[in-house]
Formats: C-alpha cells, sequence, structure tokens
C-alpha cells in the first residue's frame, strides 16, 4: 500500500522540521566531544549540516538512498561536502571500522528499530564505534497511556505547511493503529497537495511503523547494551526529566 515514506524527501523536509532545541542540545554535545560526529539515521541531514556548519566532522548514515542523495546534494549548498560524509547502512549491521567520541540517533529515530532484537543489535554497533570514553545522545517521545488509546485507528491532521516556491500547501494526515502486545504502530501518513484554488493536485500515502519505548525500558536497554546513563532531560533545554515531560533526551557513556 503507498510507497516508502522516506522516498519523498521533499515533503519528509517539510514535515519533519525536528522539535525545539534539538540541533542546539546536540551542537553542543558534539563541540564537547571534541572530534568527529556519527550520525544515524541522518536521513536529508538536517542535523548533519548545521554540525557541520559549525566545523564538525560528520559521518551520516542511513537506509535510505534517496534521503542520502537529498542529503548530498543539501551539503553541497551548504559549501560543507568536505567536513561531511553520507554513507548507506542499516543502524543494526553498519561498519565503519572506525571509533567516534560522540554518536547521535536524534529526532527519534531509534523507534524505527521494530524489536528488542533490533534495538540490541544497533545499540552493540554504536558501542562498537565509540571511543573508550564515547557517548551516545538520542531521543524519544514518551508514550502515554492517554494518547496510545485516544489515537488508537483515527485519523488526525499533522499539519498544514507552504511549499517552498509554490503557491501550493500541504495538507497531511496520519491515521493510527496500535498493537499494543508488540508496541508498535503502524502510521498511514497523507499528504494533499492543494493548489491556490483547494483543489488537490497530488496524493501520496506512505504507510512506515515505529516501536513506541517507555523511560524505564529505555534505560534497561542501554544498562544490556553496556551503556550508563550520563544525562537524562525531559526537554532539549536540559530541563529535569518528570511525569510531565513528553520528551525523554538521554546521554549515555559507554561502560
Amino acid at each position: 500500500m503507498g510507497v516508502a515514506h522516506y522516498d519523498w524527501t521533499e515533503y519528509y523536509d517539510i514535515v519533519s522540521n525536528g522539535l525545539e532545541g534539538d540541533i542546539a542540545f546536540y551542537t553542543e554535545l558534539a563541540l564537547q566531544s571534541g572530534g568527529a560526529v556519527l550520525d544515524l539515521a541522518c536521513g536529508t541531514g538536517r542535523m548533519s549540516i548545521p554540525l557541520a556548519l559549525k566545523g564538525v566532522e560528520v559521518v551520516g548514515v542511513d537506509s535510505s538512498e534517496k534521503m542520502l542523495e537529498k542529503a548530498r546534494a543539501k551539503a553541497e549548498m551548504a559549501c560543507v561536502s568536505d567536513k561531511l560524509q553520507f554513507m548507506h547502512g542499516d543502524m543494526r549491521t553498519f561498519e565503519l571500522n572506525r571509533t567516534f567520541p560522540l554518536v547521535i540517533i536524534p529526532y527519534r529515530s531509534f523507534l524505527h528499530l521494530l524489536s528488542v532484537k533490533d534495538q540490541m543489535a544497533a545499540l552493540r554497533q554504536v558501542r562498537k564505534h565509540l571511543t573508550d570514553d564515547g557517548l551516545l545522545g538520542l531521543n524519544v517521545f514518551v508514550p502515554t497511556i492517554k494518547h496510545l488509546y485516544e489515537q488508537d485507528e483515527k485519523s488526525s491532521t499533522r499539519g498544514i505547511y507552504t511549499i517552498p516556491g509554490s503557491d501550493d500547501r500541504l495538507v497531511v494526515w496520519d491515521y493510527t493503529r496500535y498493537d499494543h502486545f508488540q508496541q508498535i504502530a503502524e502510521i498511514i501518513r497523507q499528504y494533499e497537495r492543494t493548489d491556490r484554488d483547494g483543489v488537490v493536485v497530488q496524493r501520496v500515502v506512505t504507510p512506515f511503523h515505529i516501536r513506541y519505548i517507555f523511560p524505564a525500558e529505555m534505560h534497561h536497554l542501554l544498562r544490556l547494551a553496556g551503556f550508563s546513563v550520563v544525562g537524562r532531560y525531559g526537554d532539549f533545554a536540559k530541563g529535569a526529566f518528570g511525569p510531565e515531560s513528553s520528551e525523554l533526551i538521554l546521554v549515555a557513556k559507554k561502560r
């Protein structure tokens, strides 16, 4: 049904513009690490390119060739291609034969791992690619029972966006269906492109899956994979993580 979600890089970039303060947070981590950064599930370079603009050497890995094509083009436009290397690879199996003082998995990309086996495989690969005192930084949303119940088998508007260089608008809908036994959300995203008269000129349906993770579970996964958590925040301004937090931001050290 539909097409590969991450093949629609133009629409992806319009809709997926990150979380408040996330680029500043990961940039600070990168500058403190003092070396090259591995950006896993780098997508079209939303995080990699700002890091490179700060003078950081970045290796970006993603499983979508279309995303990487767009990332390389954006890096060239930003004149940072010399600081960046984009590589095709799977979070669970990538092999770069080098280590980094910092690995990041921003923008909830860890949730694309759909089983504990996959999550552990990815964390083991991360650990293998870290220097002895290297850090892992990542963030995931905090699932709440209320939202899991309210969103199940419902359609909701993700947003209405202007399309750069065009009078057209993009209306985005998400239909979500949950398998709570596996903790998997199937999201069927529909992009509707409308012209200035409100006529739909293109409709694209793109399904994808994520596995939601509860905070305690994330801590256990990291510990099992040989990490200890050294920073835990509820927002990218480093506010304390608490009962009202909607995001879990973790910095973990290789043990």
